[in-house]
């Protein structure tokens, strides 16, 4: 299937690793040239040679914190002054945090906010005004279905991502008039970066065999009897991203294997 993205501007947020990678790499094997964020240049420098095997748009990383006003506005500046324009967002940057209520802290939950929530409304204010300018825009906000429905010991990411599927819905009534389109998939059991980092520590404590036996774990409670793979979220990612999707907006798709309670 054509998407119809080539010679896109795309950025990914969170895109050296994970989700965000196979976000990135699939807008560029689609013809998109695509600018990956993430904090560690060496994690960027990795995923930018990776990409670039098999891109057939243009591939480049810049080193920001999304959670830092000044930081997104420098690198913002930096894609637009180079490009023109920025025709898809994907604010990915985020990790999982998950707590009791009763061992939350206030520096737990600013900082989980300030990563996901914050981070996704620094990125969208500095690429909304090249989208309305254009008439052309797409926002891809990555979340998790426990913002629709928490669990026992989800917190403070039930909180953040709730507020990022309230945002999503929000942003879709007001832009859709400049045909910017705006939705969320809410993740589920990914096999990524930092769930494989969870699998060598359940290992290295004896609470489980193997890495995979950590995963064998995660899906018992996933109807397909199995994790998700990053490139398949990145599939999801990329056609929302196009002109395929151009009926989609202010939706939050899980994407889970069947695994949350709520549709």
């Amino acid at each position: 299937m054509n998407l119809g993205i080539t010679g896109r501007i795309a950025v990914v947020t969170g895109g050296s690793e994970g989700i965000g990678k196979a976000a990135a790499t699939i807008l560029a094997e689609e013809g998109a040239n695509v600018v990956i964020l993430a904090r560690t240049q060496s994690k960027l420098d990795a995923a930018v040679a990776e990409i670039s095997q098999t891109a057939v748009g243009s591939i480049q990383a810049i080193a920001c914190d999304v959670s830092d006003a000044g930081s997104v506005e420098l690198a913002f500046d930096a894609i637009l002054s180079e490009h023109g324009k920025i025709d898809i967002l994907v604010n990915n940057a985020g990790q999982g945090n998950a707590n009791t209520f009763d061992s939350l802290t206030q520096e737990i939950v600013d900082a989980d906010y300030a990563l996901k929530v914050h981070g996704a409304m620094f990125c969208s204010k500095a690429a909304l005004p090249s989208m309305q300018a254009n008439k052309w825009g797409r926002i891809i906000n990555i979340t998790t279905a426990a913002g629709k429905a928490a669990g026992y010991s989800t917190l403070p990411t039930a909180m953040s991502r709730a507020a990022g599927i309230a945002m999503t819905k929000s942003m879709s009534k007001e832009y859709g008039v400049d045909n910017i389109l705006v939705n969320t998939v809410c993740i589920g059991s990914i096999r990524s970066a930092q769930n494989m980092k969870r699998a060598e520590e359940a290992v290295a404590s004896g609470a489980v065999a193997t890495t995979e036996d950590y995963y064998t774990e995660r899906c018992k409670d996933v109807p397909v009897l199995r994790v998700g793979e990053a490139r398949e979220a990145g599939d999801l990612i990329a056609y929302l991203a196009s002109d395929r999707a151009s009926y989609i907006s202010g939706t939050a798709i899980n994407m889970d294997g069947g695994a949350a309670p709520v549709v």
